[in-house]
């Protein structure tokens, strides 16, 4: 079952596609659905998406394709039909092929690639490339430092996060210290500690107790620009 949001988003996307063909802008579906920010949209879409209502079409910006309705509140003598596959909506499947899609998630302010710095500094939106995401909620972080070079893992770079609060031994995370500070570090168990490794051998591992450190995200990516 859909929440009311998305119920509401997948009909406006749907609707906007059989009117024009062309996806909605995020600042169309955020002022359509009275959101505050556009990283709620995000959400929503990928909600949606992992439910299979949605999918985004790779390689173009804006390029959403509905693959399901639900079924929509009945109006006094009008009936609504149930879910409804993408071949029962002929006007969806001429749509064009995509290319150079282009989403927006959020970006945190600045994480340390060294020494522990205060994360989630504000947040604003970074345009990220849809092929280096996947599946699930992203957001970004730019990485202060050069603990991670030997990862390459460069300062400047952005750290393309996927929200989840368990990790793998190996898996190079987001974990927050104490509720205040954040790394990004190789996550390893020791015993009965959590180890976060650098990528630097010019910098020591850093030890601390479960009870000390929260996974907030797993890399999913870097992206990284050139002036």
């Amino acid at each position: 079952m859909l929440t009311r949001k998305q119920h509401e988003l997948v009909c406006f996307i749907n609707d906007r596609l059989a009117e024009t063909g062309v996806s909605p802008s995020f600042e169309e579906m955020k002022e359509a659905l009275d959101l505050k920010s556009k990283s709620g949209v995000h959400r929503l879409i990928s909600a949606l998406e992992e439910r299979e209502f949605i999918r985004r079409l790779p390689n173009r910006a804006r390029a959403l394709e509905v693959l399901r309705m639900p079924e929509r509140p009945e109006k006094k003598g009008v009936s609504r039909p149930t879910l409804r596959e993408v071949s029962e909506v002929p006007q969806l499947r001429s749509l064009p092929s995509a290319a150079n899609d282009v989403i927006e998630i959020p970006l945190h302010g600045r994480i340390a690639a060294g020494v522990p710095i205060e994360a989630f500094e504000g947040a604003s939106m970074l345009a990220v490339p849809a092929a280096l995401l996947g599946q699930g909620d992203h957001y970004a972080l730019e990485v202060a430092g050069d603990s991670m070079v030997e990862a390459g893992i460069l300062d400047g770079d952005y750290a393309l996060v996927k929200r989840q609060e368990v990790a793998r031994d190996g898996e190079i995370v987001v974990a927050l210290i104490d509720d205040v500070e954040a790394t990004l570090k190789y996550f390893r168990r020791e015993g009965a500690m959590v180890r976060l490794d650098p990528a630097n051998r010019a910098y020591d591992p850093q030890r601390y107790t479960p009870a000390q450190v929260r996974i907030q995200g797993k890399l999913s990516g870097i992206l990284r620009r050139y002036n």
